[in-house]
């Protein structure tokens, strides 16, 4: 959550300094390109695999090895993603123009581009290398210093990247390109806050280079189908980025910043619940114990709809006042908020699907099978290609977000589907019964929140404190009515954590 609102911070830094246009474009386009490489190298493949074959060393191979099997997939990838590094940073105008071709139709856009991709490219090596750091204190049961790294990239990227902005105009150099050098600033401080913890928990990195050791090999080999799943991913964001740089100037801005109000649940709800989810799949698919593994999956994924599906329905019914509090300021226009919103309320018919997925995708793993993800990955960007051509000329780049909602709801089914012929003797029954409380419980929400949007319309068009005050004021009646329903609903996921916190606060009150 830390990690997210800062994150949030970061985008209302760039809209009031820079808009939606011509840099910011620049900028997500040229942080685009790194990113790509770091969801497949850092916190997405790599991650997944290190944690499965981390946590099967911890369980049957004992402490030197599994200390050994981390110094040997440091060094590999510290030294592989140095190489791909300087070799994107010497093709980055050709990947610029592959990527973003009609940059080229306003002067002088693709060479910001480029300058600012090879600023950023070594962010790459500092974020992979801190999604293993993540996976090590992850198995060893530290959640919190590898939760709050990330809050430390957004950190850095604020302090670091505003400071030199406002000081590159003097020397010359684009503002932009300043935001650029404190997203590696960031990028460093996510590796660098956790090697602390990696030293209580008893690593000491010595590094070790051996293609041949069997770990790396079995993290390898879980990686390859991975990636190979993970690149649909990148070829859809290739495909999303390349129509949404050929619409009117500004869109590729609007979708970012729609895409990053929708990442704030994703992060709160999906990657955390994942992160959590995936040392005790490992250990339970080790220890052959499917039983758990079962309800470990069907907690978590009824714990992440009840989350997200609420959500869905708050972002469609408050994405323009959300976005007019949030962003609208500096060079961020009222045209700009409403071509946001457009974004942001087709972005999140797709976010329970999208957090799902997340928690999906580890019990694969967990299972030693991952080839169902790759196929699920490929039929999306089939899909997305499909419905991007078909909607692009009418619906410009809400056609962008309509798709991604549509193939990541495409995709959750299909990896759905096959998880309930996989794991043998699993009970759809608390899921659907649980998802019925779930969308009874958000249609009352809804109900409300639409009403007491039109009630407070005055406020929620007015000055900076009374927008304040309606949105806050929505969005917590809003909360504490689906809360009580789904209580009265009894809903078991939420009893139980309901218990645990008075339990815990029952403590806290008797100290």
């Amino acid at each position: 959550m830390c990690s997210r609102v800062l994150g949030l911070i970061r985008e209302q830094i760039f809209a009031g300094m820079f808009g939606a246009g011509y840099a910011y474009d620049a900028f997500v386009v040229a942080f685009r390109i790194p990113n790509l490489l770091r969801d497949l190298f850092g916190e997405g493949a790599l991650s997944a695999a290190f944690v499965t074959v981390f946590s099967d060393y911890d369980t049957r191979r004992g402490r030197k090895a599994t200390w050994e099997l981390a110094g040997t997939v440091l060094t590999f990838f510290a030294v592989l993603l140095s190489l791909l590094t300087l070799a994107g940073i010497y093709l980055t105008p050709f990947i610029v123009n592959l990527l973003a071709p009609d940059f080229q139709l306003v002067a002088g856009k693709t060479e910001l581009t480029v300058k600012l991709t090879r600023i950023m490219f070594p962010f790459l090596i500092f974020i992979a290398l801190a999604a293993v750091a993540m996976g090590i204190l992850n198995t060893r049961g530290r959640f919190f210093v590898p939760a709050m790294a990330s809050s430390f990239f957004n950190l850095g990227s604020i302090v670091g990247g505003v400071s030199l902005a406002l000081l590159f105009p003097r020397i010359g150099q684009p503002a932009i390109a300043g935001m650029a050098w404190g997203t590696l600033i960031g990028g460093l401080l996510q590796l660098l806050i956790q090697l602390p913890s990696l030293r209580r928990v008893g690593f000491a990195f010595r590094p070790r280079f051996s293609l041949r050791d069997p770990g790396l090999t079995r993290v390898l080999l879980l990686m390859l189908p991975a990636t190979i799943g993970l690149s649909a991913t990148q070829i859809n964001i290739f495909v999303n980025t390349n129509f949404a740089a050929s619409c009117a100037e500004g869109s590729v801005s609007w979708l970012n910043y729609a895409f990053r109000l929708v990442q704030l649940p994703i992060g709160i709800f999906g990657v955390a619940f994942s992160i959590a989810v995936m040392p005790l799949l490992g250990r339970q698919a080790a220890e052959k114990d499917f039983s758990g593994l079962q309800q470990t999956f069907n907690s978590s994924l009824i714990m992440v709809l009840s989350l997200t599906i609420p959500a869905t329905a708050g972002l469609v019914l408050l994405a323009e006042p959300v976005i007019r509090l949030i962003f609208e300021r500096g060079a961020f226009s009222a045209f700009d908020t409403f071509r946001t919103a457009e974004a942001l309320a087709y972005y999140a018919f797709g976010l329970f699907a999208y957090s799902a997925v997340k928690v999906m995708v580890p019990v694969f793993y967990a299972l030693g099978d991952t080839r169902y993800p790759v196929i699920g990955s490929f039929i999306a960007v089939a899909a997305n290609i499909i419905v991007v051509t078909l909607t692009i000329d009418h619906f410009q780049h809400k056609a962008i977000a309509l798709s991604t909602s549509f193939t990541m709801t495409l995709n959750f089914a299909f990896l759905g589907i096959i998880l309930y012929r996989r794991l043998a003797g699993f009970s759809l029954r608390p899921l659907l019964a649980g998802s019925g409380k779930i969308l009874a419980a958000t249609t009352v929400m809804a109900a409300a929140v639409w009403g007491l949007k039109s009630w407070l319309s005055s406020w929620l068009l007015g000055g900076i404190v009374p927008q304040l005050i309606a949105v806050l004021g929505i969005i917590v009646a809003g909360g504490l009515i689906y809360y009580l329903t789904l209580l009265s609903l009894k809903l078991p996921e939420l009893t139980i954590v309901t218990e645990k916190i008075l339990h815990r606060l029952g403590k806290s009150g008797d100290r």
